[in-house]
């Protein structure tokens, strides 16, 4: 019985990575500037934290990030954008951060969406707040991320968002706003996290969304609620 189990966690957990990778390239939208919004990519993972706990949770989605990061070096220029010939150790030393905090704490961390479940007796309610949890924290890790390694890109950015918005609309006049307002009064490393918060909170902000209410909807369907619950 315990080999049918321990067979059983492992399929079931192997198709949600499988179907968490296939999300990630689904994406509903891309921002100009960078930063893409999926279609609720990160539930998979969250559905296997809660239904099998912490320690599984955070082993797979520990997977699940090398996976992820294995992907990101080869199909995108995230890592390449990191590299330069004529500093080979300080390139290294960018590339082992971003790995780290971009692809490894920031996905492992999603595994920890049981945080809630022996606490709140509602298990709808449960897993919804421990998947905004665990997207806040991979929020964290792409907002430390950010500000160390992209920093000194805050200025162009906040000078490209008039452009990106320049369609006479409101979002053209509270985007100029902001970037007069940011730019007139902020600088160095301050400059910098602001411009990780802004930058990671375009595409982040929308995926908390998306993920509560797919969590939220796939919940209120008994079978699947059941399968979730069922440990």
């Amino acid at each position: 019985m315990a080999n049918t189990k321990r067979t059983s966690i492992l399929t079931v957990t192997g198709v949600l990575i499988a179907l968490g990778t296939i999300l990630s390239f689904v994406k509903i939208f891309e921002w100009p500037f960078g930063g893409s919004i999926t279609l609720a990519s990160m539930v998979p993972m969250i559905i296997v934290g809660y239904k099998y706990g912490p320690r599984w949770g955070l082993f797979s989605g520990f997977a699940f990030s090398i996976l992820q990061a294995v992907l990101g070096a080869t199909t995108t220029q995230a890592f390449a954008g990191m590299y330069d010939a004529e500093n080979v150790k300080g390139s290294i030393f960018r590339i082992f951060i971003m790995a780290f905090l971009d692809y490894i704490v920031a996905f492992t961390v999603l595994g920890l969406s049981g945080v809630f479940r022996d606490r709140i007796k509602n298990d709808t309610v449960a897993i919804s707040l421990g998947g905004a949890f665990v997207v806040i924290l991979r929020f964290a890790a792409h907002f430390v991320s950010g500000f160390l390694l992209w920093g000194e890109y805050a200025k162009d950015f906040f000078e490209g968002l008039k452009d990106t918005f320049a369609d006479g609309g409101k979002m053209d006049a509270f985007a100029t706003a902001i970037t007069n307002s940011v730019l007139g009064h902020h600088e160095g490393q301050y400059l910098a996290e602001i411009y990780s918060f802004v930058y990671n909170g375009f595409y982040m902000i929308p995926e908390l969304i998306i993920t509560v209410i797919v969590l939220v909807v796939l919940m209120s369907i008994p079978p699947i609620n059941r399968s979730i619950v069922k440990d």
